[in-house]
């Protein structure tokens, strides 16, 4: 299910139905479904008028209800769309953001949709979608689920969001050429204008200069910021319609003293000769260029077409 939904949904709904909403998820840090007298005490609200509120949650498929025959008593959870909806309100409120627009992406683990500021200016939301995945491969590939035992879609995805909004900040001001990071909430990251072509469909008719700039992004967030993106590939670096190049997509990014740095950062460099090397005949030596990025030689050897 894509975040369109919330987004259709969110201007009609109530401050109560929000309360509500707010309540399960606050009882869902305890329970995998929340008891209605949980509900009740979180949301601050009489029980009649939770009653109503749930039903009307249900209706809206913002909630789900599993009923007493299954777990012993009624439980509730909130699903995407609900917590989508949770994520606009504490945006919206503050002023971070007006409106959203048409989508950008709606990809196996994120929906991407261009935006607007309050000041009117264009501005990205993310949602991250980790459930269309699977559970045991993500957790598999992503170090700040490792570890834990039971975890829901919901909260997978808003650790996802932290991630990569902390490692955006982190990154940011060391003039890597990533999206400005804006503000964060739940699962939802707002973040800079995103246009451009993947690298992967776009025509590029010097890429040698294309080729230095990413190697050159690589160096700087692992030199000046101390992060590897570590899922880097020719699918989420775009080639901006101005020129230049914007990479995308951080939420795997590991510190360079990971203990799986070298592989990683080896694997994304990898990566992109690979791509560089198939598409337009431009060959470089791995060890070279990743000693490069370490920082340990001031240049490159020359690159060979074949």
């Amino acid at each position: 299910m894509t975040a369109e939904k919330a987004v259709r949904i969110f201007r009609d709904l109530q401050p109560e139905d929000l309360r509500v909403l707010m309540g399960i998820e606050l009882a869902m840090e305890h329970h995998e479904f929340a008891p209605f007298e949980e509900v009740v005490k979180y949301a601050n609200l009489p029980g009649r008028e939770v009653v109503f509120r749930l039903d009307r949650l249900d209706r809206l498929k913002l909630a789900i209800k599993v009923s007493k025959t299954f777990l012993g008593y009624d439980g509730y959870a909130v699903n995407y769309s609900g917590y989508d909806c949770l994520a606009l309100n504490a945006l919206v409120k503050p002023n971070v953001l007006e409106a959203i627009g048409k989508p950008l992406g709606i990809g196996k683990e994120a929906d991407v949709y261009e935006a607007l500021s309050p000041k009117r200016e264009r501005i990205v939301v993310k949602f991250h979608r980790l459930g269309r995945t699977s559970f045991r491969q993500t957790r598999r590939a992503r170090g700040y689920v490792a570890e834990r035992r039971h975890i829901s879609w919901l909260y997978q995805s808003r650790l996802a969001a932290e991630k990569e909004y902390e490692v955006m900040r982190r990154i940011y001001p060391c003039k890597v050429s990533v999206p400005e990071p804006i503000a964060r909430n739940r699962h939802v990251v707002v973040m800079g204008l995103i246009e451009g072509t993947e690298l992967r469909y776009a025509e590029i008719e010097e890429p040698l200069p294309t080729f230095k700039e990413i190697i050159a992004n690589i160096r700087r967030a692992y030199l000046n910021a101390g992060v590897i993106h570590a899922d880097l590939s020719e699918f989420n670096i775009l080639i901006k319609p101005e020129g230049g190049i914007l990479i995308i997509d951080w939420p795997q990014a590991v510190a360079k003293d990971h203990p799986d740095a070298e592989r990683l950062l080896t694997r994304d460099v990898e990566n992109i000769l690979s791509f560089f090397r198939k598409h337009y005949g431009l060959v470089f030596s791995l060890q070279d260029v990743v000693s490069y990025v370490k920082g340990e030689k001031r240049r490159m050897r020359t690159w060979v077409r074949t």
